[in-house]
């Protein structure tokens, strides 16, 4: 349940999140597709020559690390930069990067551009001014220096060999001799030989101590750089995917987001999180051929919401066994959410259900109960209320016929006492004794009294009378009506301990709907024509108000 709470705004704007998804990726696409190929080529150099050194030790190649990330980072520097756009006449460079090799003495120049020759060229060239930057780097007087030492060097290695080629010479002749004489003379020979030697390799290896030959600060190319044959590989799949991705993660930030600041009741979930009261039933749309009438109940009563409505009139009936719920007041948060057909419908399927049903219109601002039934308003409540009056003896007396007020509609066992005249105080009207004593005299003669009252918020009709009614129902229209709206409805009624019983969420799109329809396509199909009833006469006692039967009605 959980679950299927925080995958329900991903369910309801699934649209919006396959939209951004798809403009996400063909923009990637078209924008991928207008970028031309690149091309890269790279070179890798080397700090100093441990890897010919058979027995390395561990501080060289720490020192040999440490270098590379240094020069590494000279590389990305300005002079490196420079240096290269004067060595090659160009006032730009493409785009490179240049990476010490973690763990190891390798750096990596890699050089990106449209055109492959221009990446070869400018690989090379940063090699270069890395390398001319280093102690091993070719400077003039440095050249001099090293040709003479390397020649130094080529003559101490002749002069070395000549003498171990002696030695050895010297040695074979050493074997052959019997003669002490002749045998002294050849080891004193050999030794002096020996000692000659040893010189020339101090010699030598001062020398190359004084070269790049195994010097750990010097730059050596060991994989020169390339012009590229073929653009590099551009993963346009990968980033397709990725500004799919990103479209999606977006799309699914504003849906969780337009959830969270859409502050409407949607479900029955939300009546009941919201306002702690039991979520009656819900109400499809009502939609019928005319859209004047409202009356679903009476036009289609085979239909799915005439079967929500009478699961309403159930769970009312059987809400307290004890103590009949038959004043039932039908009010709302705020206008336009739907009370006053809620009500009417009720009314229809009670009445149908064979109890005599009274629909009161108290909505004494916008009266709205005879424009459903198509009947004339007048006389009505307020017309009631101001031609009754209670006695010096407390009985209380109506001045007219009371059939002058109620009129009959067209479904059978119901009355409808409308709203005329708009009175200027109507919230001091509904909280006199008149009206709970009208309430009174009405409720002995019929069985159920539904009445329709104004919005609750910034009015006071509702408020006065919930105090003279059994249940109070809420109405809420699903992704109209606010939670705080609907949660300070129930706390204004509550202050006044009304019997607040649920809340009835009308406009609700569910897909049980789908369920109902199946099962009663057949029988809407068949004669639904209604029988118009007679008109009825009230019979009235000057002292005790309202009497029975009525006469003419079963």
């Amino acid at each position: 349940m959980e679950l299927k709470l925080y995958l329900k705004p991903l369910l309801k704007w699934w649209w919006l999140i396959l939209l951004a998804t798809a403009l996400a990726s063909v923009s990637s696409y078209l924008a991928l597709g207008q970028q031309p190929p690149t091309y890269e080529s790279r070179t890798t150099l080397m700090i100093g020559r441990t890897i010919d050194d058979p027995n390395p030790t561990g501080t060289q190649f720490n020192l040999g690390q440490q270098l590379a990330q240094t020069y590494a980072d000279i590389a990305r520097r300005e002079p490196i930069r420079n240096a290269t756009k004067e060595a090659l006449g160009m006032n730009w460079l493409p785009t490179y990067t240049v990476n010490a090799l973690p763990n190891t003495q390798l750096i990596e120049i890699i050089v990106v551009d449209t055109s492959p020759e221009r990446s070869y060229v400018v690989a090379k060239e940063l090699a270069n001014q890395l390398i001319r930057l280093s102690p091993s780097g070719p400077q003039q007087e440095e050249q001099e220096r090293q040709a003479f030492i390397n020649q130094q060097l080529n003559n101490l290695q002749v002069q070395i060999e000549e003498t171990t080629a002696e030695i050895e010479f010297q040695q074979e002749i050493l074997g052959g001799l019997f003669s002490a004489q002749q045998l002294a003379e050849t080891q004193t020979q050999i030794a002096a030989l020996e000692e000659k030697r040893s010189t020339l390799q101090a010699n030598y290896a001062a020398l190359v101590a004084n070269t790049n030959q195994g010097a750990i600060n010097a730059l050596t190319i060991i994989e020169n750089a390339a012009i590229p044959s073929s653009p590099v590989n551009s993963n346009k799949l990968l980033t397709l995917l990725s500004a799919a991705a990103i479209g999606f993660v977006l799309a699914a930030s504003v849906a969780y987001l337009l959830e969270y600041l859409d502050d409407s009741i949607k479900t029955l979930d939300d009546v009941r999180q919201t306002c702690d009261l039991p979520a009656l039933v819900g109400i499809a749309p009502i939609k019928l051929e005319n859209e004047g009438h409202k009356l679903v109940a009476y036009e289609q009563p085979r239909s799915p919401i005439s079967e929500a409505f009478r699961i309403l009139s159930t769970r009312i009936q059987f809400y307290n066994i004890d103590h009949a719920c038959r004043r039932i007041l039908i009010t709302s948060a705020r206008p336009k959410e739907g009370k006053s057909v809620i009500a009417a419908n009720l009314a229809i399927v009670m009445a149908q259900a064979g109890h005599r049903v009274l629909l009161i219109d108290a909505d004494l601002r916008k009266p709205t109960q005879h424009l459903l039934f198509e009947l004339n308003p007048k006389p009505g409540l307020t017309a009631l209320l101001l031609n009754s009056r209670i006695t010096k003896d407390g009985t209380y007396e109506i001045l007219l016929p009371p059939e002058k007020y109620l009129q009959k509609t067209a479904i059978r066992n119901l009355y409808l006492l409308a709203s005329d005249i708009i009175p200027p105080n109507p919230s001091e009207l509904l909280s006199s004794v008149k009206l709970k004593t009208t309430l009174d005299a009405l409720s002995a003669r019929f069985d159920f009294l539904i009445i329709d009252s104004t919005p609750i918020l910034d009015l006071a009709d509702s408020i006065a009378l919930s105090i003279q009614t059994d249940v109070v129902i809420l109405v809420a229209h699903a992704k109209k009506t606010k939670r705080k709206e609907l949660k300070t409805a129930v706390s204004h009624l509550r202050e006044v301990n009304a019997n607040v019983i649920g809340v009835t969420l009308n406009g609700l799109s569910t897909k049980l709907e789908g369920r109902y329809d199946e099962y009663y396509k057949s029988a809407e199909n068949q004669d639904t024509s209604h029988q118009k009833q007679g008109m009825f006469v009230l019979s009235v006692k000057q002292t005790d108000g309202l009497d029975r039967p009525f006469n003419g009605d079963p």
